[in-house]
């Protein structure tokens, strides 16, 4: 009787430590059961090489793979630093991108005025900020040739970011700056005159 007691603790020993170990694996996890997001280092960075940097031909609308784009053909005119409260082009900012500056978007639904104030706060002077709702994250910060998806505003990664890659050492242009760009407002079409 007590050799059978023994062999069911040895069975339910092996059934059930296992089960536990993997339900407080699960438990470190998110909801989702994945990882929880590392905010203290920019592992996450995504790089995009081999970027062309073309004026495009009047009228012509690159078609950029990613939203926001990271870099590529643009628009002539860059836009002016600062903080804007409309979605900006693409392709003009792309071509602020090719000078070194820092684009850091956030999408409307997700971020509120105080967020938004926050995000100014954070903004390089060689930097624009604007709302773009076609991208995967709350908040998204590129330069050219590299991106990183973040989880909003207070996020510790866009500090991080901005002080690696803020210089534009990434970019064809990098000291070019966006000041001296157009303000949107007077933005013609792609590849048109200034107006």
């Amino acid at each position: 009787m007590l050799a059978v007691l023994a062999a069911v603790l040895v069975i339910a020993t092996a059934v059930l430590v296992p089960l536990v170990l993997a339900k407080d694996d699960e438990s470190d996890a998110g909801d989702d059961g994945e990882q929880p997001l590392d905010t203290s280092s920019l592992d996450a960075v995504r790089e995009y090489p081999g970027l062309t940097n073309q004026h495009v031909a009047p009228g012509e609308e690159p078609d950029y793979p990613q939203s926001p784009p990271v870099g590529g053909d643009h628009a002539p005119y860059w836009i002016e630093c600062g903080a804007y409260d409309e979605p900006i082009p693409e392709a003009n900012a792309v071509h602020d991108l090719e000078h070194g500056t820092v684009w850091l978007t956030y999408r409307p639904d997700d971020v509120d005025a105080a967020g938004v104030d926050q995000l100014t706060g954070l903004l390089p002077a060689n930097g624009i900020l604007s709302p773009y709702d076609d991208q995967e994250a709350p908040v998204v910060v590129t330069v050219w040739g590299r991106q990183l998806a973040l989880t909003g505003p207070d996020d510790p990664r866009i500090a991080l970011f901005v002080a690696q890659f803020g210089a534009g050492d990434t970019a064809p242009e990098p000291f070019a700056s966006c000041n001296g760009g157009v303000d949107p407002a007077d933005l013609p079409p792609v590849g048109g005159p200034v107006v």
